[in-house]
């Protein structure tokens, strides 16, 4: 007993989250930040640059035996 008020405000507040559409002042965030520039880090090299040499020799194709 005593759950259905709880159950209430957490389905108010579950609601509220779902349907707001909360204004964002990304000129605020930049300054916030600190930054001027965007910095993108979309360089899959950057995640797998050190494994390059190690891959290349097992994609050695000269030694697939389905061949």
């Amino acid at each position: 007993m005593g759950r259905g008020r709880a159950k209430a405000k957490q389905t108010k507040v579950a609601r509220e989250l779902k349907y707001s559409s909360p204004s964002m002042d990304l000129d605020a965030l930049q300054r916030e930040i600190g930054s001027a520039t965007a910095v993108t880090t979309d360089s899959r090299e950057d995640d797998y640059g050190e494994y390059d040499d190690l891959a290349a020799k097992y994609n050695d194709e000269d030694d697939d035996p389905r061949r």
